[in-house]
C-alpha cells in the first residue's frame, strides 16, 4: 500500500503523516521505516511528477517522447498513441491535437 498527505508547512504534513501511520499500525498493517519519507516540495508518484500542488510529466518521459520517430505505418500510430496516452491529461487541448492520428488508425482509413 501507498498513501502521500499534503499540506501548506513541513509541521503540518509530519502531524497527517503521524496520524496516517497511527491508523495503520492500528489495523494491522506493518510499515518499514526505510520506506516512510519526510516533506518534499517535490515528488514522483506513480510515475507522475508532483511540483508546488501540481502533477508534471516527468522530464524523462518528455524526452523520451520527443525522440520518437513519426509513425510511418497504422501499427506505429497505435503504438504513439498508446505511449502518449497515460499523459493525456497532462497535455491541453489533448484530443484536438491526437484527433488526426486516431482517424489514420481506423480500418477504412489509409495512412499517408
Amino acid at each position: 500500500m501507498t498513501s502521500l498527505c499534503g499540506g501548506n508547512t513541513a509541521a503540518e504534513v509530519f502531524e497527517k503523516g503521524k496520524k496516517i501511520i497511527q491508523i495503520l499500525l492500528e489495523a494491522g498493517f506493518a510499515i518499514k521505516k526505510s520506506k516512510v519519507k519526510g516533506p518534499a516540495h517535490e515528488i514522483q508518484f506513480l510515475g507522475v511528477k508532483w511540483q508546488d500542488g501540481r502533477r508534471q510529466i516527468p522530464a524523462d518521459v518528455i524526452n523520451k517522447i520527443t525522440v520518437m520517430s513519426p509513425p510511418t505505418n497504422k501499427k506505429e500510430t497505435q503504438a504513439f498513441l498508446g505511449a502518449i496516452g497515460f499523459w493525456r491529461m497532462h497535455i491541453p487541448e489533448y484530443s484536438q491535437i491526437v484527433s488526426p492520428l486516431y482517424l489514420v488508425t481506423h480500418k477504412k482509413n489509409d495512412f499517408h
